[in-house]
């Protein structure tokens, strides 16, 4: 992602960002096994011909394929997919960082994900990684001054996808956002790397005020459907938050937390439990034991 990402620092935490930087992906060989999936749907399925040669098989590489699928995703009367494809494909071509954060994007789907086989799946079908790679592109322009079009994009991804995050949020790599409906993020909220988002999960502010004042998410966290998580809270490392709970104060690392609202009932069951995507209420009394 962009170089003020990297470096920013959440006011009240002392403790940096991590947003795209905890490793990085052979995109040219994640394009190869999307192609060659490709090849045997298309061999396969003749209702999905047009499609796999439209968005993949005519294209050269992910880049490119990215811009295709969401240009027909996204069209509409006022932008038709012959004005978005050359401009979303240019945007993804002058940053190969979009390219690259979509990529982890997908790989983190396919490790974490039981119902998805292969990269292809939510590069044609999954509209939690369709919205999230939307996202990557306002927020590319927010940061570059065309806020106008960034919003844009930000209106469709919410008519589209019904779900609705706001172009200046910072998003790191490796995000599962599973199902992906009604999953609202607003303006000043930072998700690191590989989180994993249920459907119906709200990352909200409290009334009317202005500057920082939407939640931290650290890297490793699951948060289940429905959870709400409001103001200018932290959500640590490998933490854990219940379906349908409502936090409104900081969750230590590696706690799970539970209940309207939020309250701690145990340490995480894993490490990262955004990696195990284990929704349940398991818990272990010491980090030791």
């Amino acid at each position: 992602m962009d170089s003020d990402q990297h470096s920013s620092e959440p006011a009240g935490s002392a403790k940096p960002v991590r947003i795209c930087n905890s490793g990085s992906i052979d995109v040219d060989g994640l394009w190869q096994s999307i192609q060659a999936r490709a090849e045997e749907i298309h061999d396969e399925e003749m209702g999905l011909q047009s499609l796999v040669h439209d968005v993949i098989l005519s294209k050269s590489c992910l880049g490119q394929a990215l811009g295709a699928r969401l240009a027909r995703k996204l069209a509409r009367e006022d932008a038709t997919r012959e004005e978005l494809q050359p401009l979303l494909g240019g945007i993804l071509a002058d940053d190969p960082t979009l390219v690259a954060s979509s990529a982890r994007d997908l790989s983190a789907i396919v490790e974490r994900d039981p119902a998805c086989d292969s990269a292809l799946q939510p590069l044609l079908f999954f509209k939690g990684f369709m919205a999230i790679a939307t996202y990557r592109i306002s927020h590319h322009l927010w940061t570059r001054g065309r806020r106008e079009l960034a919003l844009y994009f930000q209106s469709l991804t919410s008519e589209v996808f019904a779900v609705d995050i706001h172009p200046a949020a910072k998003i790191g790599c490796g995000i599962l956002l599973d199902h992906a409906t009604s999953f609202v993020v607003g303006e000043t909220a930072i998700i690191e790397d590989d989180v994993s988002i249920l459907h119906e999960v709200t990352l909200g502010g409290t009334g009317k005020m202005t500057g920082d004042r939407h939640p931290i998410v650290r890297s490793g966290v699951l948060l289940g459907a429905g959870a709400k998580i409001l103001g200018r809270v932290e959500i640590g490392e490998g933490a854990k938050v219940g379906a349908g709970s409502v936090v409104l104060n900081d969750v230590p690392p590696h706690k799970t937390v539970a209940g309207v609202p939020a309250e701690i009932v145990g340490e995480s069951a894993d490490d990262a439990p955004a990696l195990a995507m284990d929704q349940r209420l398991l818990c272990r009394k010491n980090r030791g034991g």
